[in-house]
């Protein structure tokens, strides 16, 4: 436990027993994390929060660390009634402290939050659209654009050497410990081989209290990312997310002619760095915004 300022609340480092807590909090700013979303940010990163005398949390924040000194911040919270306290700052230090001085630390940030991430020196570096479709339907894509040179197929355990190689590759940094939790929530996993059984893209789904999420999604170009995002939900008739880096203008034309609406432009902040790592211009669609 953490003394801060306020005399009727302290931060503390959250557990599994805080998930209702969390999932009320989340609700408080009409955010949709569920158990199973709370449960893997546990097991991968650490999450702060403030509780109030009685054990109420009031706030929460969550860093996850990746291999190769890079962290995410994600899941910033303040509950409407305690917000103008100073929380915010306070939550954000003890994620930015928690790791060492030379770790890039990435944010995506909520128009709300940004004025306060430029504050503690984070800059901006990237943006990232959100997509959503109401009520998918989902659309093949057109038939003489189905290469020969890949299949696309269930994910198998053997795979997941190579996945973990394409992300790092396509992410910047190694998150082994992400995908493997990420790939036990997921309800469909595939990935991408070529013709000598390389795998050369790969896609997770993942059903939330909302959306099914489509992401992390890696591919070589938008036309596998497009079969990839075709095969994740092709038995889905409900609310779909994805959310896409600004670059793949290719992919963003897709979705929407698919029935995606873009629905925030949000920026991509970084502190401890001036740039995200190097990555290949293969990530098609993020895991979620607090997984970077």
């Amino acid at each position: 436990m953490i003394k801060v300022n306020s005399v009727d609340s302290c931060l503390h480092s959250l557990t599994i027993s805080d998930i209702p807590g969390l999932i009320a909090l989340s609700d408080s700013v009409g955010w949709d994390y569920d158990e199973a979303e709370i449960r893997t940010i546990l097991s991968i990163g650490t999450v702060y929060g403030h509780k109030d005398t009685s054990g109420t949390l009031l706030s929460c924040a969550a860093i996850i660390p990746y291999d190769d000194k890079l962290a995410s911040i994600g899941m910033v919270i303040v509950h409407p009634s305690s917000q103008g306290k100073g929380f915010g700052r306070q939550l954000m230090k003890a994620c930015m402290t928690s790791v060492s001085t030379d770790t890039t630390i990435m944010l995506i940030a909520t128009p709300e939050g940004e004025p306060l991430y430029k504050n503690l020196g984070f800059q901006t570096v990237d943006r990232i659209q959100k997509f959503i479709a109401e009520r998918l339907v989902p659309k093949a894509p057109r038939q003489n654009e189905v290469p020969d040179e890949f299949e696309i197929v269930p994910m198998a355990l053997n795979d997941f050497p190579g996945v973990v190689a394409l992300d790092k590759a396509a992410h910047g940094s190694r998150r082994t410990h992400f995908l493997e939790t990420r790939m036990r929530q997921a309800t469909t996993c595939l990935v991408a081989k070529n013709r000598s059984g390389n795998i050369i893209g790969y896609g997770f789904a993942v059903q939330g209290p909302v959306n099914l999420i489509a992401g992390p999604i890696v591919a070589e170009n938008a036309i596998m990312a497009e079969h990839l995002l075709y095969k994740l939900t092709q038995h889905h008739t409900g609310r779909v997310r994805i959310d896409v880096p600004d670059e793949q203008a290719t992919f963003h034309n897709y979705l929407k002619q698919t029935g995606f609406t873009q629905v925030s432009h949000p920026p991509v902040m970084v502190a401890n760095g001036h740039s995200l790592p190097r990555r290949n211009g293969t990530y098609l669609a993020i895991g979620a915004q607090i997984y970077g």
